[in-house]
């Protein structure tokens, strides 16, 4: 038996918020990520070098950051065995640095929701905002991913 905790595309309605939980960024994310993705960039792991530069330390990479808030966003179990596909980002900004230590929490809006040429699946518009601990808007934009409608 499949246990589905997602919800179907009928479930979801323009207008609805989502908040997750936090999470903080840590130096093992930083690093972790940038062996992963072969970003060494000094800005992300070079402590000397960013004392230096506009932000006076280590920051996360941007994507490490949206990586970050796309697991927060699985982890409102609204997407665990009903997405179909991510279909795409649109208007995304990195607005502020993630510095270690911060602890970033994801708001999603529903601000569109339609239908597809498969009639079994629609897409979904969330309005992301990734915010630090101190409500600030480290980043965010449009995400659009593709449901499966209810069997």
């Amino acid at each position: 038996m499949t246990v589905i905790l997602g919800k179907y595309f009928e479930d979801f309605e323009e207008g609805m918020d989502f908040l997750t939980l936090g999470r903080t960024m840590t130096e093992a994310d930083i690093v972790n990520f940038s062996g992963f993705t072969g970003d060494f960039n000094p800005l992300h792991t070079d402590a000397q070098y960013a004392l230096k530069g506009m932000f006076g330390e280590r920051i996360a990479h941007g994507m490490c950051g949206f990586s970050m808030a796309t697991g927060l966003l699985v982890r409102l179990n609204i997407l665990e065995g009903t997405i179909v596909a991510f279909y795409g980002i649109d208007e995304w900004r990195f607005r502020a640095p993630i510095k270690i230590g911060d602890t970033i929490h994801v708001i999603a809006k529903v601000v569109e929701k339609k239908e597809s040429k498969k009639e079994n699946q629609g897409l979904i518009a969330f309005m992301v905002d990734v915010m630090n601990q101190d409500d600030t808007s480290v980043m965010g934009g449009l995400v659009k991913v593709i449901m499966k409608k209810r069997p």
